[in-house]
């Protein structure tokens, strides 16, 4: 049984409890943070610290938590080496269902817990994703990791519909993001383009590492949007996310990206980032 930790204290998983109230479950006033656990240990925090007071701000909700001592202990409990940490922030319940808060606010829900996972040797990495192109269908303040995640509830059930792995969403005729991942690619120029960090995408934490190694190994890149167009005829395709570090894609749409296999590139930036985690 998973021991998770709410509002400072430990529980048996399936003992854990919140109000049926809870604005983040009525009104999706919620936050979240993931990240990787790589030999024991969280990775990549202060960028996590600093989206999560980004998207806590942007939902209106104030916590001042101890993450870090929290997490750890966390993993220390469940006694697990690799996979995922979830921590989760709610606006809390005031004993009815309003839209509008008390004046006096009521005290967040604060919830951690952990999955284990195989980021190392996910067998993905190997094989490469498949994907489908789908109409961006998110709200306008992607920039907060809230908890408001329908679209890719819909969108990963539509993907496994149609035998694939995932979808990239599509937006005035560009790609924006994956349903829960940054997308990237490595144009015909062997540039990699990927979506500047504002509100149309997350700003993703593993992303930033993408990025830094990219330049570090003598890359060309480029923060803009690219078009599906110019996906089909990239060389290389790939997503970056903390529950699944870096993955290649290698088709879309029933078409083949590049030679249809992970391609160097994507290989050698998801070993540099493993290194990065290890170290």
């Amino acid at each position: 049984m998973r021991i998770v930790w709410l509002n400072g204290e430990w529980v048996p998983a399936d003992e854990a409890r919140i109000s049926v109230f809870d604005r983040g479950l009525l009104f999706g006033q919620s936050v979240y943070e993931v990240t990787p656990v790589v030999g024991g240990r969280i990775t990549n925090w202060p960028y996590h610290a600093a989206r999560l007071a980004n998207s806590l701000a942007t939902a209106n909700i104030a916590d001042d938590t101890d993450w870090p001592t929290v997490l750890v202990e966390l993993i220390k409990r469940n006694e697990m080496d690799e996979g995922r940490a979830y921590l989760q922030v709610t606006a809390g319940s005031a004993g009815d269902r309003d839209f509008l808060r008390p004046e006096s606010r009521p005290t967040p829900n604060r919830i951690a817990s952990v999955q284990p996972v195989a980021l190392i040797d996910n067998p993905k990495a190997e094989t490469g994703l498949r994907i489908v192109l789908r109409p961006d269908m998110r709200w306008r303040l992607r920039a907060a990791k809230t908890t408001q995640l329908l679209y890719a509830v819909i969108l990963k059930e539509e993907a496994k519909l149609a035998g694939v792995d995932d979808a990239w969403m599509v937006e005035d005729g560009v790609i924006t993001e994956a349903t829960s991942q940054n997308a990237h690619i490595i144009d015909a120029r062997g540039v990699l383009v990927s979506h500047p960090v504002d509100h149309g995408v997350l700003p993703g934490i593993t992303r930033i590492s993408v990025m830094t190694i990219a330049r570090e190994i003598g890359l060309a890149v480029e923060e803009r949007p690219f078009t599906p167009g110019e996906l089909f005829e990239s060389r290389e395709a790939f997503v970056s996310a903390a529950g699944s570090l870096v993955l290649p894609v290698v088709e879309v749409e029933g078409r083949l990206i590049g030679d249809g296999m992970p391609g160097k590139v994507t290989r050698a930036i998801r070993q540099s980032y493993i290194a990065r985690l290890r170290a």
